[in-house]
């Protein structure tokens, strides 16, 4: 499984691709192809996770229980739009129309790591967003850690 880091500015051309950056396709795993799954994100972004990943995630939102509208409504949200993408030889990937027009995506992009995926957003929104967050930063991270983060320098 990998574990992502890092944030790249880039650059969407005309046809609405942007190339890897090599640091990202360095922290692959060696068997991963170059084959990955973009769908909507939760904010105004896209995620970009590699095949083998979105298949584990895939497994488990098919067990959810169909019979729940809210199941029904979540699948279709997330799973609706998504495609599979492969790198071509010069290493870009393709976003689609749709996928654009959902994260507002233009030309200016911001690929940055969240563990087993990738997100992709508009660069402006990106810092908006970020500078929004930033001021509640300590006290999210006390909400989400807690006491239950041991620091890699403790014992």
């Amino acid at each position: 499984m990998p574990h992502f880091i890092g944030e790249y500015e880039l650059t969407i051309d005309a046809k609405g691709r942007f190339l890897l950056p090599s640091s990202f396709k360095k922290q692959l795993l060696e068997q991963e192809d170059m084959q990955f799954v973009v769908s909507r994100g939760f904010e105004q972004c896209l995620n970009l996770y590699p095949l083998s990943e979105w298949n584990i995630l895939s497994e488990k939102i098919n067990k959810l229980n169909d019979f729940n509208p809210k199941v029904r409504d979540f699948k279709r949200l997330f799973l609706n739009g998504a495609n599979i993408v492969e790198s071509d030889s010069a290493g870009r990937i393709l976003l689609t129309k749709t996928l654009l027009e959902h994260a507002g995506i233009n030309k200016e992009i911001v690929l940055t790591a969240q563990g087993n995926k990738m997100e992709i957003w508009d660069r402006a929104t990106h810092k908006a967003h970020i500078q929004s967050k930033m001021a509640d930063f300590s006290d999210l991270a006390n909400e989400v850690l807690g006491g239950g983060f041991m620091s890699p320098f403790e014992n």
